[in-house]
């Protein structure tokens, strides 16, 4: 009998009930073929290797990440806050010591999900790793964590959400956005000026294959969290790269990713995109568990792979390699984050960064506007105000004290609501209070 060297916790939640359509790549059928796979391959008849069913977040676990507006029950659904359990769940799994690691495989997806929510986009409305781990500081302490997003697309909203926050490593996998929704992703996007190099993206060209996958977690990502030394690790693990999936353009294969997370080591690896349903994800999924729980997967193999079909060009291999020899300066030598210099990224001004964002919600087709304003503390990361509007909707606020707020940001983090309160420019007023836990909104 099969025994499991790293003991694995597997949470399933299909979501029967959540669908952008009946016939949208993201359905509920992503998920039955692999419970099905699973089984019929007796994965749970290895010893170590259990199934647990998801918990229900509560609406206070979304508002420790989001800005949600109006509220956190108009604009998600039980299924949300269900796949945003299940991921708290496997945390919970590993956090307690019951299993060593754990995979969540839930949708709705999550990482497309940005800091303020007005409805879905990229099939995403909240950002479960994002909810996970703040639930892990809140429920075990400070830790460091390190997000390995390796979707085919862009993490775009797992990078906004840790933009600020230097104990946050965020490290996205994906094809050029240049060729590819969200059309985001590129090395100048390092993070906000009390984090720079704590996010770093690695865009690969379209076809690239196992050998360009791995190369760059080899020479990039793993030197990198060598030195960063995070307490956990996560796999945000969109499984679209592979080279049967209908919506992107890459070469990776089952075996492939398994070999990533062989490499990777991820504590909690929770389930992003991925949507060739019958010819990928049933094999991925297993090749993931087996080298989560430390189990051969050499056996691997999906229907239709042929090494020599996807192999990447030589010229492609050249390009990687040239990428890989550039990218590791941007973390371990990040450039100053000038004051005055106005980029793409924003400016500072004095103690104040500013950025303007125009946000297209291509799930639900909205358009926000935003402006962020961040006071640049000595002291703590500093106070986060967000003004934003939805289409032609009521301007909204939120505030967020940080985690580790010194007295004066605390202090001038209230003194934002009470102002907003006060003069009523805002239709709705939402506060996050890391430091005190507290999490409140307002409706006028």
């Amino acid at each position: 009998m099969l025994k499991a060297q790293n003991s694995l916790g597997i949470i399933f939640f299909p979501a029967f009930d959540w669908a952008i359509s009946p016939t949208h790549p993201e359905r509920q059928e992503r998920l039955l073929y692999t419970q099905d796979q699973l089984r019929e391959e007796g994965l749970f008849d290895i010893e170590g290797i259990g199934e647990y069913k998801p918990d229900v977040a509560a609406i206070e676990d979304l508002e420790r990440v989001h800005f949600l507006f109006p509220d956190g029950g108009s604009v998600t659904t039980r299924s949300h806050r269900i796949s945003a359990g299940g991921a708290m769940k496997a945390a919970d799994l590993v956090m307690t010591g019951e299993r060593e690691r754990a995979f969540a495989m839930v949708r709705p997806p999550g990482h497309h999900a940005m800091k303020v929510v007005h409805g879905s986009r990229g099939f995403c409305t909240v950002n479960i790793e994002a909810v996970m781990i703040e639930h892990i500081r809140e429920t075990y302490g400070h830790k460091r964590v390190a997000i390995i997003d390796t979707d085919c697309h862009h993490g775009d909203g797992s990078q906004d959400v840790y933009w600020h926050d230097p104990e946050t490593l965020f490290i996205s996998i994906h094809q050029d956005g240049r060729t590819l929704y969200p059309g985001s992703g590129f090395p100048q996007e390092l993070g906000g000026p009390g984090a720079m190099g704590r996010t770093l993206n690695i865009p690969l060209p379209p076809n690239t294959s196992d050998e360009g996958f791995l190369m760059a977690m080899e020479r990039v990502v793993m030197p990198i969290l060598d030195d960063f030394k995070p307490d956990i690790i996560i796999n945000s693990a969109g499984q679209d790269n592979h080279f049967s999936d209908p919506i992107t353009n890459m070469n990776f294969s089952a075996r492939g990713y398994a070999a990533l997370n062989e490499m990777l080591r991820p504590d909690i690896a929770v389930l992003e995109g991925g949507y060739s349903i019958q010819g990928a994800l049933p094999y991925i999924n297993l090749g993931i568990c087996l080298a989560m729980a430390g189990v051969d997967f050499s056996h691997i193999r999906e229907p239709n792979y042929n090494p020599e079909q996807v192999r990447q060009s030589s010229r492609t291999t050249e390009y990687i390699e040239e990428l890989c020899s550039q990218l590791p300066r941007l973390y371990f030598d990040p450039p100053a984050f000038k004051s005055g210099k106005d980029t793409s990224q924003g400016i500072l001004s004095g103690d104040t960064f500013v950025r303007h964002r125009q946000i297209f919600y291509d799930t639900d087709g909205i358009n926000e506007v935003q402006q962020e304003n961040l006071t640049v503390c000595p002291k703590c990361r500093g106070l986060l105000k967000i003004e934003t509007r939805a289409d032609s909707g009521p301007l909204c606020l939120g505030v967020e004290i940080p985690i580790d707020a010194c007295p004066e940001c605390r202090s001038k983090g209230y003194q934002l609501v009470e102002e907003g309160q006060l003069k009523g420019n805002y239709r709705y007023i939402q506060l996050i209070n890391r430091l005190d836990k507290e999490y409140v909104r307002f409706g006028f």
